[in-house]
This record gives C-alpha cells, structure tokens and sequence, in this order.
C-alpha cells in the first residue's frame, strides 16, 4: 500500500495533472510542473503523512525507520506536524499560485534532506529504500522547477 500511494502520489497523478492541463492550456510546462508536483508531492503527500504521523506514528517510526521502540513516537508527531503544515500550504496553492515557489523550495530542501538521510542509514528495509528513492526524485523535480522559477 505504501509503493502504490507513493507512486500515485509522486509520478502517476502529478504527471496525469500536468498531461491534461497541457492539452488545455498554453501555459509553459515548467509551471504546470510546479502547480501539480507542489500540489500531489508536497500538498497531498505531506498532509497524508502528517495525518498517519499523527493517528499513527509507529508506522513511519517501524516500517520505515526500524525502530521498534516507541521512544521515538513524540519526535515522529512533531515531524508529522511539519508535514502536515507544509502539506496544507501546499494544497492551497491550487487558489493561491503564489504558495508554490515558496513550497517547492520548502519541499527541495525537505525531500533533498530527507533523501540523503536515507542513503546514510546503513540498514535499509523496503520501504525506507522507496522513501529514499521518492524523495531524491521529488527533491530533483522541485529543484529543477525552483531553479525555472527563479532562473527563466
């Protein structure tokens, strides 16, 4: 459930948004880019994992980080409420455009981190391998739309 969601999250529905806005609109892909990966990547994704670190912080703390303690539980509820504060930015760039510069910089920085957290972690499971993978990509997306933004 994790692969799907991240994938759906992360490729299928930003690329799908951006395919169809491009066969109905002239505006330049690179904003389509921004509009929909901030929306998906950083919007949905971040608010849906606020939420789960909230309701249930053994998942990220377990599945993803190994930790079978819950020791780690209140610093995962206070990660889970920067995600979910980014996320909400990022769902309402939708009706505000100029919410999505400021979170794709955000979510460079977040995602980018977060990536290379995971390649020093010596002891991956699968789903920490997923979440480094997604994150390098989203890092990489967002950093290349920052770039547009800020460059062209």
């Amino acid at each position: 459930m994790y692969f799907l969601s991240v994938l759906l999250l992360m490729l299928v529905l930003p690329a799908g948004s951006i395919w169809w806005e491009h066969l109905h609109s002239a505006a330049p892909l690179m904003l389509l880019v921004g509009k929909w990966f901030v929306f998906w990547s950083a919007g949905v994704r971040l608010t849906l994992a606020g939420l789960r670190q909230q309701i249930q912080p053994r998942f990220t703390s377990k599945e993803i980080f190994g930790i079978e303690s819950d020791d780690a539980l209140p610093i995962v509820r206070e990660l889970g409420v920067a995600n979910l504060a980014t996320g909400i930015v990022g769902l309402a760039s939708l009706v505000k455009p100029g919410f999505i510069l400021p979170v794709a910089i955000a979510a460079t920085v977040f995602y980018g981190l977060a990536g290379i957290r995971h390649i020093a972690s010596g002891h991956r499971n699968t789903n920490e391998n997923i979440a480094l993978f997604s994150d390098l990509f989203a890092a990489l997306v967002f950093a290349a739309y920052v770039a547009f933004a800020l460059l062209g």
